[in-house]
């Protein structure tokens, strides 16, 4: 039998714990990833029993690292189209409106934002990293863009989208720029997560799922202006296939944490 590529464990104190569990690939999101991310999402909607949730990812090394390389997405031809199915991983976008808490260990990266971008506030081990490889591989950095710029100062968020994968951020200045809400020390990222989550579901469930919308609909109208523009970005910016599977074949292996 197949083991499942995401994990749910339900607490009697109303959290639930999301575990992206496919290690050997450091989390890397394929098809059915992305499928059963959403089923997720959409099934706390009804249920009342989860009141708040923790997002992690299995084994300790990785997060996630985005999508995976060997998923196949065939692409329309016009370049005002994107077919990606990271645009519905996220809980938000499957309009879940109960926190969201992320508990990073390990490499954050790419296609991970999508999902960081839709939490609350994360939670991160003082040996994880954030970094985004798009541009050293000849990718337009768009939807990953929006969402760290939204939650970073636009000149971070502009580094860690362009330096690629020649520099990662670590996660104390990534705590620094407001972009990790709390440091624990390595492994420790979700039960400090799980105790966060634990007072969000002691609150009110009707206040908390308001303010959560609320705090949403502030960045929302922005939000949704600047990903209009992504798909054309991606496809006058980016590449050919080919030529990106040659980059990240011969990529580098050195980087610097900042």
């Amino acid at each position: 039998m197949t083991p499942p590529c995401v994990r749910v464990e339900t607490g009697a104190d109303g959290v639930a714990l999301v575990t992206l569990d496919r290690p050997q690939r450091h989390n890397a999101i394929d098809l059915e990833t992305a499928d059963r991310l959403a089923s997720v999402w959409r099934g706390f909607r009804s249920d009342d029993d989860v009141r708040a949730i923790v997002l992690t990812g299995a084994g300790g090394r990785a997060f996630c690292t985005g999508i995976d390389r060997a998923a196949q997405v065939p692409q329309p031809s016009s370049p005002y189209s994107l077919d990606d199915p990271l645009l519905a991983i996220g809980p938000k976008a499957n309009d879940l409106w109960k926190p969201v808490v992320a508990a990073v260990e390990g490499m954050a990266c790419g296609g991970a934002f999508y999902l960081l971008g839709e939490c609350e506030f994360l939670v991160a081990s003082e040996e994880a990293t954030f970094f985004d490889p798009h541009t050293s591989y000849g990718m337009v950095s768009a939807y990953e863009s929006v969402f760290m710029a939204q939650r970073m100062p636009y000149g971070e968020a502009a580094r860690l989208a362009l330096m690629g994968t020649a520099e990662r951020l670590g996660a104390r200045r990534a705590y620094e720029t407001g972009l990790v809400s709390e440091l624990t020390p390595p492994g420790g990222a979700v039960a400090a997560a799980r105790r966060a989550a634990a007072v969000l579901a002691a609150q009110p469930t009707g206040a908390v799922q308001g303010t959560v919308r609320a705090l949403w609909a502030s960045r929302e109208a922005v939000r949704a202006q600047a990903l209009a523009h992504a798909p054309q970005l991606i496809a006058l910016g980016s590449l050919p296939p080919e030529r990106q599977a040659g980059l990240f074949t011969s990529r580098s292996r050195d980087f610097r944490v900042r």
